[in-house]
């Protein structure tokens, strides 16, 4: 006996008393609003705190002066954000697998956001959906990003554009007397510490090889195309981090399946841990100095302690992979600073620390099975391994540092 077709209403149906099923992927009124008013909030946090940025300084009465440049970042990182996010939705409704609208993030400080997620609301069934599902968004963010940033470099003004901007005398006078711009940030008793460095990639370094009038990178987020540009391919990279959750995990899982991808989630985030401590043990340090230098290389133990337990929590108290992944990650850690890092005393941002509490507590390392594992066609399959790439040459291991 043929089923009836319920998704396809006619008018035999509706005589006969059938009620179409409702598309599970159609938003209605009030979810639409709230998704626009989460978005309009980042809008505007973003446009703010993009003014502290790019804000063109020099010479203004008020930040109201400012307001297009602030509006100018917001609308390239949100277009990324967006494009990324709707990358992911649609694939899911493609795929009819009940999905919501993207959450917008917004929040006033750092750079207006954290970002966006959607919510998936029902189990993924099979390594190609989940596949398709997961690189969507990266694949789309990365385009975005790519022209963001390609147009930043083909458009770049010339060195004398850093006039616009205030308290960069130092950098100005340097200007003025070479054309060019420092290799170096001038520290002075003026400038003082707190230079903010942002991180080279591959991808950005091999790019900027082929312009000309490219800023260093602790000048380069007074540009918003290369500023926007730049931080849509770190949070591609983030993402594709190949761990857990994250999209990368979904997309190396179905290459690999279950075990083999446990063995390299569980990897990856060994040498994140080592990347964190490269970051928690200076900054320990110089708060135990300030009180109590005599004690400052307490730092290490209390670093080692609390990556234990980190640890504890993200490998499920295996304690062959605890052990092994915490004495490789403690060497890694104080040797890079020792032999690379010029020691302790610097400051870092935190950021890998706080990704790594993110993924052990919120995202987890392990992806959960799908129910039907079934291998992914020549193509995606090819996409994944690009994608895999592309996670390499957009990320930074010190994306953020400051100079003391």
């Amino acid at each position: 006996m043929p089923y009836p077709q319920p998704y396809k209403p006619n008018e035999e149906n509706v005589e006969n008393g059938f009620t179409p099923e409702p598309s599970k992927n159609r938003p209605d009124a009030k979810a639409i609003l709230k998704h626009t008013a989460l978005f309009i909030a980042t809008f505007v946090c973003v446009s703010y705190v993009g003014i502290i940025w790019v804000g063109q300084s020099a010479g203004v009465e008020s930040y109201t002066e400012m307001w297009p440049q602030g509006v100018l970042f917001a609308v390239l990182l949100l277009g990324f954000l967006a494009t990324h996010e709707f990358g992911h939705y649609f694939a899911a409704v493609y795929h009819k697998i009940k999905v919501s609208l993207p959450y917008f993030i917004p929040i006033p400080i750092g750079i207006g956001t954290m970002g966006a997620v959607i919510s998936i609301r029902e189990r993924i069934k099979t390594t190609t959906k989940l596949f398709d599902v997961g690189i969507s968004g990266p694949i789309a963010g990365f385009i975005v990003s790519l022209i963001i940033l390609l147009y930043g470099f083909a458009t770049l003004p010339d060195p004398s554009f850093m006039e616009n901007f205030a308290g960069h005398d130092e950098i100005i006078t340097h200007i003025q007397e070479t054309g060019d711009y420092p290799d170096t940030p001038p520290v002075t008793e003026d400038t003082g510490p707190g230079i903010i460095i942002l991180g080279d990639t591959l991808l950005y370094s091999f790019l900027a090889s082929f312009f000309s009038n490219v800023p260093p990178m602790f000048e380069m987020y007074h540009f918003p195309f290369l500023f926007a540009g730049w931080l849509g391919l770190f949070f591609t990279a983030l993402n594709l981090m190949p761990i857990g959750q994250l999209d990368g995990g979904h997309i190396l899982y179905s290459l690999i399946g279950y075990e083999n991808h446990k063995k390299v989630a569980r990897g990856c985030f060994g040498l994140l841990t080592a990347l964190a401590g490269t970051e928690a043990i200076p900054f320990l340090y110089l708060q135990i100095a300030e009180f109590m230098p005599q004690y400052a290389f307490a730092s290490t133990v209390i670093w080692a302690l609390v990556l234990f337990f980190l640890l504890r929590k993200a490998f499920h108290q295996s304690y062959d992979w605890i052990v092994t992944t915490w004495v490789l990650s403690l060497v890694g850690s104080v040797g890079y600073l020792y032999l690379f890092g010029g020691g302790f005393e610097q400051v870092g941002s935190l950021i890998w620390v706080v990704w790594c509490f993110f993924l052990a507590y919120f995202v987890k390392i392990e992806h959960p099975p799908v129910i039907f594992e079934e291998p992914l066609t020549p193509t995606r399959r090819y996409l994944g391994w690009i994608s895999m790439a592309v996670f390499i040459l957009c990320i930074s291991p010190s994306p953020i540092s400051i100079l003391n």
